[in-house]
């Protein structure tokens, strides 16, 4: 499935580091950037998630939710 900008994502349920997520529930009424990001514990993870974090204020003045999608398990990610 191709999702394109201002696309509908799928709803999905998925143990997050932030607890249990409903996706649609999750994202109510705000604009998601969905993103992947590489293994953790390399460097262009530390530098795209700390850069993501650092712009929490200005997402949220937008009305913005960025959300992280990763391939490691729920266990490396609180490592």
């Amino acid at each position: 499935m191709t999702l394109r900008l201002g696309d509908v994502a799928p709803d999905f349920t998925q143990q997050s580091s932030a607890g249990e997520i409903s996706f649609h529930a999750w994202a109510g009424d705000s604009w998601v950037v969905l993103f992947s990001h590489p293994a953790d514990f390399t460097p262009v993870c530390t530098t795209e998630l700390g850069k993501t974090a650092k712009l929490a204020e200005e997402f949220k003045k937008r009305n913005v939710k960025p959300l992280a999608v990763s391939v490691d398990t729920l266990e490396s990610h609180v490592a």
